[in-house]
């Protein structure tokens, strides 16, 4: 997805809050809760959660949660956060280039940036080198994964206004500071249904398609998350 060219911008409010779980359904190995107004979808082992309620438009409260003692216990809360200016679509009728943003719970399993790994990160994380792109071409078997152009495998030489055009990490210093993806359409993906779904350091505006969130929240929440307590980020409205 491409994003908007933008400065960081926003007031945020950090919050401590400890809920019980909601009432849980079984449904084929997951179960749902509402965290902050948000449906998740859980495994039955996930224990951190990101929530984004997008329930003003475009702008959005995100929120990481962290199942304590049998309860759900919020540990930061941003109030600027931004999805798409598309809107919020079903995951499974998203189109690629629409600037919407998917609803649904999807897992959060790797990271990538431009700045320095921050402190205490535990998800996978890639430093953004030079010729390093988000492959958005429809044509190629490596869509919707990071890939450096040396490697080859997809054109990331086409115009950005091609619609199979790629990503290049680097034009996007400020938003991509930090980056967490987002395994929508992953690891299988649908072509043209979209690729490059993040959350990412907020801009001036709306995102063409991701989550966004100040820089403190994705340095804070990069430094909490995980791999082994399986978390996934629920987007909703």
């Amino acid at each position: 997805m491409r994003i908007l060219r933008a400065t960081l911008a926003g007031i945020v409010v950090i919050g401590l809050l400890s809920i019980p779980t909601a009432p849980a359904t079984p449904l084929d190995g997951t179960r749902r809760i509402t965290l902050g107004g948000v449906t998740v979808r859980l495994d039955l082992d996930t224990r951190q959660v990101i929530t984004v309620n997008a329930s003003r438009g475009w702008r959005a409260r995100v929120s990481l949660w962290r199942k304590s003692e049998g309860r759900w216990v919020r540990r930061l809360i941003a109030f600027d956060g931004r999805t798409g200016y598309g809107g919020l679509v079903p995951g499974d009728q998203r189109v690629q280039g629409s600037g919407s943003t998917p609803l649904g719970t999807f897992p959060i399993t790797e990271s990538f940036g431009n700045a320095a790994r921050p402190k205490a990160t535990a998800l996978p994380y890639h430093r953004v080198r030079r010729g390093d792109f988000w492959v958005q071409d429809n044509a190629s078997r490596h869509y919707n994964t990071l890939r450096n152009k040396h490697q080859g495998g997809f054109r990331w030489w086409l115009s950005p206004s091609d619609p199979n055009s790629s990503e290049r990490l680097r034009d996007y210093g400020r938003q991509y500071a930090w980056s967490i993806v987002i395994d929508y359409n992953r690891p299988d993906p649908v072509r043209h249904r979209g690729s490059g779904i993040f959350l990412h350091v907020n801009g001036d505006g709306p995102t063409a398609g991701c989550v966004s969130a100040p820089r403190w929240f994705l340095r804070k929440a990069l430094a909490r998350l995980r791999p082994g307590l399986h978390p996934v980020i629920a987007i909703g409205r």
